[in-house]
């Protein structure tokens, strides 16, 4: 199998956010419960079609895998032969190969499979058919997104009618993101668009994450609402995540600012407070405290 990526950012040990990424990685699974959590108060997460789309290390993907057909789906190669040699140990079980717009993946009928279909290929260009999937799991993936038309149109393409997506997302105008980004751990940036974060600190700081097509622009909770508002009823679970975060859900978090900041909470005590002002509403707390989203998306 061919490899395009040759040395990634996020396994260099001597880039900045390598133990950012480590930390992230080594709770794959976790993360997986913790979306698993969400979602079972949607929907029965049982015998449906499932696309993990930029599936990572795959811990999400292995968790559906257990009661539903699942697809892994990433961009990159790396990843899926991660999966191979770690969370997904099947053998004979390969990543498929990018597909062209005109072969689209059909499915079995069955759901008989207990391990992900491994799959390579771009979120704008999703090789299935219409109506294919339940759910769709996008998962902290669609702020590295440059084409947000073309991908929302193909979610919305291989989505079924009354279909379910799930979608988490750091908050652009939260003010904890604001003091510390959840992917580089520096103020400001977080307000920043992909094209001023290149220009005024990858070309002068990060010289070589400067080409890397997949630097983050945080999105709003009022951009989030115009992009989906019009195809989708939209849930948010804000007071849920909360409290999962202070009962110690390590799926979660993994910048050092924020699980400092937990920490801190905990010590002087107001994490009941925190809970407690913590809501579901699309007002003041979501719109500049909340630092992550977690969505689902049910189609109209």
């Amino acid at each position: 199998m061919e490899v395009k990526e040759i040395n990634p950012a996020w396994l260099d040990e001597s880039h900045p956010n390598f133990n950012r990424w480590k930390r992230a990685r080594e709770v794959s699974i976790e993360r997986g419960k913790f979306v698993s959590s969400i979602i079972n108060q949607q929907l029965d997460t049982k015998d449906l079609s499932v696309l993990d789309l930029g599936s990572g290390e795959g811990g999400t993907s292995k968790v559906f895998s257990e009661n539903n057909f699942i697809v892994s789906f990433d961009l990159s190669l790396i990843r899926l032969q991660r999966q191979i040699s770690s969370v997904i140990s099947k053998e004979g079980f390969y990543p498929t190969e990018k597909s062209s717009t005109n072969n689209k993946t059909r499915f079995l009928s069955s759901f008989e499979m207990t391990e992900p279909e491994l799959v390579n290929g771009s979120a704008l260009q999703l090789p299935f058919t219409n109506n294919s999937f339940d759910l769709i799991i996008i998962q902290d993936v669609i702020e590295h997104l440059t084409d947000m038309n073309g991908f929302y149109s193909e979610v919305k393409r291989v989505l079924k009618n009354k279909g379910t997506i799930y979608l988490s997302t750091p908050n652009k105008l939260s003010v904890f993101n604001f003091l510390s980004d959840p992917h580089f751990g520096l103020p400001v940036l977080s307000l920043l668009k992909r094209q001023s974060i290149k220009k005024y600190f990858l070309k002068q700081f990060r010289k070589d994450d400067y080409n890397r097509p997949d630097i983050a622009q945080l999105l709003s909770l009022n951009e989030l609402l115009n992009l989906f508002n019009s195809d989708y009823e939209i849930s948010l679970y804000t007071k849920f995540s909360v409290q999962e975060l202070f009962n110690g859900n390590k799926g979660m978090v993994w910048s050092d600012f924020h699980l400092k900041l937990i920490t801190f909470c905990k010590l002087i005590k107001i994490d009941w407070l925190i809970i407690k002002l913590s809501n579901d509403k699309i007002g003041i707390i979501n719109k500049y405290f909340t630092p992550t989203f977690y969505f689902t998306l049910c189609k109209k």
